[in-house]
């Protein structure tokens, strides 16, 4: 049950990234040929005003395609027309035409050599062409991506990671406002079990509602004056032996000492320490001081992929799952403060400056406004084989890591 929470949790926040791109772009006239719910095949859809609305079979988020996201080329005749090129020899003179108009830059002729064309395979009875006239069409109207103003071209990409921002800022402020957002010294709950076994705070007797005044480490005792104290003296024991003095209804108890667990690279009892709900202000305040630390640590950790030590604190896909699976039996707080994050993650991993994510988009799209003309398709493609390959290599970092932790 928590994994297909986890799941539905990663499906919902593509979801909401593709509709921002998808509400956004519909505002400032560039109307999306496609919203899809889950990925195809399709399962149900529906053409209304021009879109066809959709639900596919797998369903992991969603995706929007918006129309012409790149200038057509003539080259892009002899690629999606190949085949019925083959087929029909023939429609070598309106291809070439077509060709022609789009080398000029004329595309109003354009848009009446390719008319000409599809004419042409319809009398030829060649298949397979619909779509890529289709496509070619969208490309080549006046709503399209490339054709619109600068303004409406970033707002249309940034659209998606705003969202999973403003989703960030929204979860990280209901938490603190309802499940709470002072931490405090008390212990609020105990977990069970952990892979199966008793976890070492249950082991050790420890109880909802203890109070941790103290904490030896080994042979040294440190005081709790801040929760931090526990969080940071527990995850830096180095496994050993742990005992902890707690109040326990006005009465002191020292604890058996239990070995810690290593979850992660990070050693824990095994416990969860009560929160104080916060106002509806303070909450929004704190919500925001998380989001600029947690913005400004991913920042900084980027630099992580290039060292080999740091580059293992690298997760992918299946340890968010587990991370998010994990939360759930926690809680529904832990499990929205996790999800906050993640949505946070996807917003700023999407606006780094590398095509095909959105930030590469909206960096091209400010240069060409301040060019005054476009960059050339061959820059698109260069700039896009680099950032496909530094993409494929944090996911492949990513993986790895997780098939070593699962290992």
């Amino acid at each position: 049950m928590s994994l297909t929470i986890a799941l539905l949790g990663l499906a919902f926040l593509v979801l909401i990234h593709e509709a921002g791109h998808f509400f956004v772009s519909l505002a400032v006239g560039m109307r999306p040929r496609k919203f899809y719910i889950g990925f195809p095949p399709a399962l149900v859809k529906m053409r209304r005003n021009g879109i066809e609305y959709g639900i596919g079979a797998i369903p992991l988020g969603g995706y929007v395609r918006i129309p012409g996201m790149h200038r057509p080329a003539a080259k892009d005749v002899d690629i999606v027309f190949s085949r019925a090129l083959h087929a029909a020899p023939e429609l070598v003179g309106p291809a070439e035409r077509l060709k022609r108009a789009l080398v000029a830059q004329d595309y109003e002729t354009a848009k009446l050599r390719l008319a000409e064309f599809d004419e042409r395979a319809h009398e030829a009875s060649v298949p397979s062409v619909e779509k890529a006239v289709q496509d070619l069409e969208d490309a080549l109207s006046p709503q399209a991506y490339w054709r619109s103003a600068t303004w409406k071209r970033v707002a249309a990409i940034a659209a998606g990671p705003a969202t999973n921002l403003v989703f960030a800022v929204a979860a990280f402020a209901i938490v603190f406002a309802v499940a709470g957002g002072r931490v405090t010294t008390s212990v609020d709950r105990v977990v069970p079990t952990e892979s199966g076994k008793p976890s070492p705070a249950r082991l050790a007797g420890l109880r909802r509602g203890d109070v941790i005044d103290a904490i030896q480490v080994g042979h040294t005792w440190t005081e709790v004056n801040r929760p931090s104290d526990i969080t940071n003296t527990i995850s830096r024991s180095g496994g050993q032996p742990i005992r902890l003095l707690v109040s326990r209804q006005g009465t002191a108890i020292r604890l058996p000492a239990e070995t810690p667990k290593s979850v992660d690279g990070v050693y824990r009892l095994g416990f969860q320490l009560q929160a104080v709900p916060l106002g509806v202000g303070a909450a929004l305040w704190e919500s925001m001081r998380t989001t600029g630390f947690v913005a400004k640590d991913t920042a900084s950790s980027l630099g992580r992929i290039f060292n080999r030590a740091q580059r293992k604190q690298v997760t992918g896909a299946i340890g968010i799952t587990s991370g998010l699976k994990d939360a759930a039996s926690y809680g529904w707080g832990q499990y929205l403060l996790l999800l906050g994050f993640i949505s946070l993650s996807l917003a700023l991993l999407n606006l780094l400056p590398l095509l095909p994510l959105d930030g590469g988009h909206i960096a091209f799209s400010l240069l060409e406004g301040v060019r005054g003309r476009a960059i050339a398709r061959e820059v698109y493609e260069r700039v896009s084989a680099v950032g496909i390959a530094i993409v494929l290599l944090l996911f492949i970092v990513g993986l790895s890591n997780d098939v070593n932790h699962l290992g």
